[in-house]
C-alpha cells in the first residue's frame, strides 16, 4: 500500500490541472462571443414556455441558472456549462472510486475529460447536450451504488436524473438499452423484475419528465415530430458524412484518446457479458450501443458535433476501471505498461491539444481553417447589429425581422431588448414566446436583416410589406468575410406571430428537414 502522501499526490496534482483548465474555460467563455445556437438558446432562458419545438426545457434552465449570477453576459450564458464539467467530474471519480478503489484510475477519471477538446474547452459552450451529461453521468453513479450495496431504492434515484437527462435532451434514451442490459443479463435479473423499483423508476423519469409531454400534448406533438424527421431523414450512402463523425470523434476526444477509450470500452464489454457483471456490462452498453448507432446513421446522415458527446463522459470511466481490471485479471506486463502509456500519452497529448485550441481562439491573430473555422463562422454579428442600428437611425424604425433562427437570435443576443427582434417565418420554433412588444411593431417602420440570398427567397411572395433596399453589411472574423447581409426597409405590413400551421411562415417540419441539407452543404 501506498504512503498516505504518496496517495495524496497524484490527487494534488489532478486537483491542481483541474483547477487551471476551469480558470482556462472561465476566459474562454467570457472572451469569446456566442455562437448562433447558444443565442438562440438564451433567448429560450427569457422564454417560461414548459419547452420547445427543437429541444426540452433544460437547456434554457441551465442558462438561466447562470445568467441569474452574472446578468446577461457571455461568462453568465455558459456558466452553467463550466459547473456542469466539474460536477460530471466529480460524480466520474467517485464511480471509479467505488469500482477501483485505486487512486491512479480515479484520477485519470477525472483528467481524461480535461484531455478531450470537447469536455476540457468546449462544456463552456452551452448546448442541451451540456446540460444533459451531469444527469446521465448521475443516473450510472446511481445504479453502480445499486449493484454495489443492492438498496432498490437507487432505481429511485436512478429514475429521478433520468428524468432530468431527458428533461435537456431526447438522445439520453440511447442509455435505455444499458439500463436494459443491466437489468436483464445479470443474474439478479428475477429479483428485480419482481420488485416495484424499477417500475416505479420509470414513473418517476416519466413524471420528471412531464413538461415536456404536456407541452407536445398542446403542440400536436410537435418536438416529437421534429426530431423524428431528423433522425429518420436519409440521403443515400455517404462516404463523406462517415468521414465527418469519424473526424469528429478523433477532433472532440481525442486522437489518441479515442482509440484508447474504445479500447477500455471493448474490454469492459467482453468482461462484463462473459462474466454477466452488472456494472460492466452497464457501463460498455452505454457507451457501444450509441456509438454504433451514430457509425451506421453517419453513412446517411451528418451527424452533429455534439449528438454523440453524452456517451464519451461513461467511457472514460469504463476505461479508467478497465487499467485496473488488467492487473487484477494477471494480464502480461507487456500489456499492461503498453496500457498504461498510451493512456498517459492521450492524457497528456491531448490536455496540451486543448490549451494549443484555447490560445488559438483566444490570444492568435490567424485564420487558419477558412471559412470552416467553427468559431469563425459564427462570429462578426456585432458589425451586422452596429449596421442595423444605423438603419434604425437613418430610417426610424422601430422593429427589426429576419428569416433564420441564426441571425434572428444574435439580433436578439446583441440588442438586448432594446429593439424588438422578430423571425417572420419559421415561426413554428416560437410557439408560447411571449410578445416581442407588437406595440412598438404594429403601424411601425421596421427594418430587415437577412443573409444573402435569404432575401431573395420564394417565401417574401406570401408577405405584402413594401421593402425598399437599405445596403449590404459583411460580416468578417480575422479579416475574412465570412457572410453578406442585406438590410431592407419594410413599410406597410405587420407580422403575424401565430400563423396556421399550413402556412409557409409556420412551416417546422420542412424546416427538420433543411436542418440537413443545410448542413450538408
Amino acid at each position: 500500500m501506498l504512503p498516505a502522501g504518496a496517495a495524496r499526490r497524484p490527487l494534488v496534482m489532478a486537483a491542481a490541472i483541474i483547477a487551471a483548465m476551469t480558470l482556462l474555460r472561465i476566459v474562454y467563455a467570457s472572451v469569446i462571443e456566442l455562437r448562433t445556437d447558444e443565442a438562440y438558446y438564451w433567448t429560450w432562458s427569457q422564454e417560461t414556455a414548459l419547452s420547445f419545438l427543437d429541444h426540452p426545457p433544460g437547456i434554457a434552465w441551465l442558462i438561466r441558472f447562470g445568467t441569474a449570477i452574472f446578468g446577461d453576459t457571455t461568462l453568465g450564458v455558459r456558466f452553467g456549462g463550466i459547473v456542469a464539467m466539474l460536477v460530471t467530474q466529480l460524480l466520474l471519480a467517485d464511480i471509479v472510486r467505488r469500482l477501483t478503489h485505486d487512486v491512479r484510475a480515479v484520477v485519470l477519471a477525472v483528467l481524461m475529460p480535461e484531455a478531450a477538446l470537447y469536455y476540457g474547452l468546449l462544456m463552456a459552450k452551452v448546448a442541451p447536450d451540456v446540460a444533459m451529461i451531469p444527469f446521465a453521468v448521475a443516473m450510472m453513479w446511481c445504479l453502480v451504488r445499486l449493484a454495489q450495496g443492492g438498496d432498490g431504492r437507487w432505481w429511485l434515484a436512478a429514475g429521478l436524473f433520468a428524468g432530468l437527462a431527458m428533461l435537456s435532451k431526447f438522445t439520453v434514451i440511447m442509455f435505455a438499452p444499458a439500463v436494459a442490459a443491466f437489468l436483464l443479463v445479470p443474474d439478479w435479473r428475477w429479483r428485480w423484475l419482481r420488485s416495484p423499483y424499477p417500475y416505479l423508476a420509470v414513473l418517476i423519469a416519466i413524471a420528471v419528465f412531464s413538461p415536456v409531454l404536456i407541452w407536445n400534448v398542446q403542440h400536436d406533438w410537435a418536438a416529437i415530430r421534429f426530431q423524428g424527421v431528423r433522425a429518420t431523414t436519409s440521403y443515400g450512402i455517404s462516404l463523406r458524412t462517415f468521414g465527418d463523425y469519424i473526424g469528429l470523434q478523433f477532433g472532440l476526444v481525442g486522437f489518441v484518446m479515442l482509440p484508447v477509450v474504445l479500447t477500455g470500452v471493448v474490454l469492459t464489454a467482453w468482461r462484463g457479458y462473459s462474466t454477466r457483471e452488472p456494472v460492466a456490462i452497464l457501463l460498455s452498453t452505454a457507451v457501444l450501443v450509441p456509438f454504433l448507432y451514430f457509425l451506421a446513421k453517419s453513412l446517411t446522415l451528418r451527424v452533429g458535433d455534439t449528438w454523440p458527446m453524452f456517451m464519451w463522459p461513461v467511457g472514460f470511466a469504463a476505461a479508467a476501471v478497465n487499467l485496473t481490471m488488467l492487473s487484477r485479471e494477471k494480464w502480461s506486463a507487456r500489456m499492461i505498461r503498453s496500457s498504461l502509456f498510451w493512456v498517459n500519452t492521450a492524457v497528456v497529448s491531448g490536455t496540451a491539444f486543448v490549451v494549443i485550441v484555447f490560445l488559438y481562439y483566444v490570444a492568435a491573430p490567424w485564420n487558419l481553417l477558412g471559412k470552416i473555422d467553427p468559431i469563425g463562422a459564427e462570429s462578426g454579428y456585432e458589425q451586422v447589429a452596429a449596421r442595423a442600428q444605423a438603419a434604425l437611425d437613418e430610417t426610424g424604425a422601430t422593429w427589426i425581422a429576419t428569416t433564420d433562427y441564426r441571425t434572428y437570435a444574435m439580433m436578439r443576443w446583441l440588442f438586448r431588448g432594446r429593439v424588438p427582434v422578430i423571425e417572420i417565418n419559421e415561426r413554428g420554433r416560437f410557439q408560447d414566446f411571449r410578445d416581442p412588444g407588437m406595440d412598438r411593431i404594429k403601424g411601425h417602420v421596421g427594418i430587415y436583416v437577412g443573409r444573402e440570398p435569404d432575401n431573395r427567397s420564394s417565401l417574401w411572395e406570401n408577405i405584402p410589406a413594401k421593402r425598399e433596399p437599405l445596403g449590404q453589411v459583411e460580416r468578417r472574423w480575422r479579416g475574412l468575410v465570412m457572410d453578406t447581409y442585406t438590410l431592407e426597409k419594410l413599410t406597410g405590413w405587420t407580422p403575424e406571430l401565430s400563423p396556421p400551421k399550413d402556412s409557409p411562415l409556420f412551416r417546422w417540419r420542412v424546416l427538420a428537414g433543411e436542418f440537413e441539407r443545410r448542413t450538408l452543404a
